[in-house]
């Protein structure tokens, strides 16, 4: 029995030298490589400004307070999402207005969001989740995509990319596009700091006001001060902030993983294609709808959906698919059956139709470069055979 795990972390570039460097230098804390690191992948994505923070979490929260999101408001978030997307809302005192997703891609259309604004016509920010690696319909040829319609009604947009590097809608990267856009680089992402994230954006003020608030409001960090032409130990606190700097440690992984993002993304493009090759023709499973013609997929998930014609549960798939040793996950629980949102926001499941079609029978596969075509073979067979059975 060969054992595949859902996520495995790819370290074959310069990590260990780049590490090296920086545990030589002595300084391991946010420096040159954070630097670096936030200048390529703002060229990567074709960003103006990039912002290296420790967690996606953490650039979340300062985009929505960057963005002028303050208690007593709303914000749009798609209810198909990590809690993250939504809980950055609720540490500002705002509310989440929870919408359904489309089905087959799990993401906001422009389509659900006018008929949202229609209802909630008060509502002016938005987070917008680019799910599993591909790119919400941000723009089109007729010029009703999501950024149209934001900026049609005045509505800010805060982008949710921790699945979507690296990707892009109609050759515009995500990264590029929106007000501000956040990235995650946790252990299981398309490339890796081992924890970390970024925030992009092309708006100067956005990106000054997001780079003092990620390090206590403080107006010149530990490397500025004491590397300038005129070291010194002064600064000030010029507003509120918090501790969310990247550390040279992470930056460093950070700067190898990005040399390899697209032999990375190559690879999982390939499993991909090795899935929808072999498993077209099953009735009983949805799998993953693709925006062809505008997108390039990041591919960090593939979340099949097992419909009403599959012979077993989704539960019980995924017990079987683990004891022939092969790793799965869920993505996700819709945040409308989370305890918190559920009880706090009185949310009923059939009011998000489409999530609760796809949470009912969602998992995702492994899906990591690296993947050898006897594991790819492996996977495909066992879920033929446990279609098969008589589970």
């Amino acid at each position: 029995m060969l054992k595949i795990p859902f996520a495995k972390v790819s370290c074959k570039g310069n990590e260990f030298d780049y590490l090296k460097e920086v545990i030589e230098s002595g300084w391991l804390t946010t420096a040159g490589k954070a630097q670096k690191f936030e200048e390529l992948f703002a060229q990567k994505v074709g960003a103006t400004y990039a912002c290296a923070v420790n967690s996606c979490t953490a650039a979340l929260h300062l985009g929505i307070e960057a963005l002028g999101v303050k208690d007593g408001d709303k914000v749009f978030v798609p209810s198909m999402t990590f809690t993250a997307s939504a809980e950055v809302v609720r540490y500002l005192g705002a509310d989440p207005v929870f919408l359904d997703v489309e089905y087959g891609t799990s993401l906001l259309t422009p389509a659900i969001l006018e008929a949202a604004i229609k209802k909630y016509p008060e509502v002016k920010y938005l987070v917008v989740v680019h799910f599993g690696g591909q790119s919400a319909e941000m723009t089109n040829d007729n010029q009703t995509g999501i950024l149209d319609v934001c900026r049609k009604h005045g509505i800010k947009i805060l982008e949710d990319a921790a699945h979507a590097f690296p990707a892009s809608v109609k050759g515009q990267m995500v990264g590029s596009m929106g007000d501000i856009t956040c990235f995650s680089f946790y252990a299981n992402k398309t490339i890796t700091t081992g924890e970390g994230g970024m925030l992009t954006t092309n708006d100067e003020a956005l990106y000054k006001r997001v780079k003092v608030m990620r390090l206590h409001g403080i107006n010149r960090d530990v490397w500025d001060r004491f590397t300038s032409d005129k070291p010194s130990w002064e600064y000030d606190v010029v507003a509120p902030g918090y501790k969310y700097n990247m550390p040279d440690v992470n930056a460093a992984i950070g700067l190898a993983q990005l040399e390899q993002a697209e032999i990375f993304r190559e690879g999982r493009m390939a499993v991909a294609q090795y899935y929808y090759d072999h498993l077209a023709d099953c009735d009983w499973l949805d799998l993953p709808v693709l925006k062809v013609a505008m997108s390039e997929h990041a591919w960090h998930l593939f979340p099949l959906v097992l419909n009403a014609q599959s012979r077993v549960s989704r539960n019980r798939f995924i017990e079987l698919m683990a004891e022939a040793g092969i790793g799965t996950s869920v993505h996700y629980k819709p945040l409308f059956h989370m305890t918190y949102y559920k009880e706090t926001y009185q949310l009923r499941a059939e009011d998000f139709p489409n999530a609760e079609r796809t949470w009912q029978g969602t998992v995702s596969l492994p899906i990591f470069p690296g993947l050898s075509e006897e594991e790819l073979d492996y996977i495909v067979k066992t879920i033929m055979r446990i279609q098969s059975s008589d589970e």
